[in-house]
């Protein structure tokens, strides 16, 4: 009798580079390829284990002497916007929500050049070109949505005004935010939490438990507000956790505080093709 085992995919390390959230450090990040029939259990089960999803490829941070990056979701159960939040939700509530397929428009990349050119005109992604865009979105092998939010057309137009986006995935308890973008213009609005608020929506209605954001790095003003939002876990010494008080979690570097790689993979669960379940 033959028997066919499933093929485990293949862990690699980048080099190390510059970090982009902390100053004088060098990121690193374990990656695997994201492919073929099972990539929808792949990322579903990675990204409970603090993994994020970039066109084909998962990745989580591994740098080899700092580990402040930590995986952070929304339990949308436990939720409840705080009053600055309800404003919010409120400052925003002329927008019209339209979730579609993952694909790339003119529109879309129009305010993806304003937005990265107010706000991280020299970021990794400044000179994205609108190829690279359309890649960005469309290169998706699991299930995707791109959620569109537009403002009523300007008088003597006929087309609503795109004022924000999120490359969203869909997993199989929560929504993973993969990349956001808004109106710059708008910023006073604060869009960028009204599209983690709308999530939260979302997944409630859908019946999903949590709302994936992204890492969250103490120590860092680029990713420090996501602390801002309740019932906020992080993924952290391999287990999911209440985040508790913010300040409580340190950036400091230290050479023994990551695993070896060999060490990090081995403990990786991945689901069972064969059964379906991880």
């Amino acid at each position: 009798m033959r028997h066919t085992l499933p093929i485990a995919p293949q862990f690699y390390v980048t080099a190390p580079q510059p970090c982009p959230y902390l100053g004088g450090r060098f990121e690193r990040k374990l990656f695997t390829a994201l492919q073929g029939e099972n990539a929808e259990r792949l990322n579903d089960a990675l990204s409970k284990q603090g993994f994020r999803r970039s066109q084909n490829v998962l990745y989580r941070p591994s740098c080899a002497e700092c580990s402040a990056c930590m995986s952070a979701r929304i339990r949308v159960a436990d939720f409840a916007p705080n009053k600055s939040q309800r404003r919010t939700v409120k400052r925003n509530s002329y927008l019209r929500r339209d979730a579609t397929s993952p694909w790339a428009t003119e529109d879309q990349y129009a305010l993806f050049r304003r937005y990265l050119d107010s706000r991280h005109s020299d970021g990794g992604m400044a000179d994205m070109d609108i190829f690279e865009f359309a890649a960005m979105i469309e290169e998706t092998p699991v299930k995707s949505r791109v959620v569109e939010y537009s403002a009523a057309a300007p008088p003597g137009e006929l087309r609503r005004k795109l004022t924000a986006v999120c490359l969203t995935d869909v997993l199989d308890d929560g929504l993973s935010m993969v990349y956001s973008f808004y109106e710059p213009e708008k910023a006073g609005d604060s869009l960028g939490t009204y599209i983690i608020l709308d999530h939260v929506e979302i997944a409630r209605t859908s019946g999903l438990p949590y709302v994936y954001l992204g890492y969250w790095v103490p120590g860092s003003r680029k990713m420090g507000y996501k602390a801002a939002f309740g019932a906020l876990e992080i993924y952290k010494n391999g287990r999911w956790q209440d985040i508790g008080d913010p300040a409580e979690h340190s950036a400091e570097t230290h050479p023994l505080s990551v695993d070896p790689i060999a060490e990090q993979v081995a403990r990786i669960a991945l689901p069972d093709t064969r059964s379906g379940r991880t």
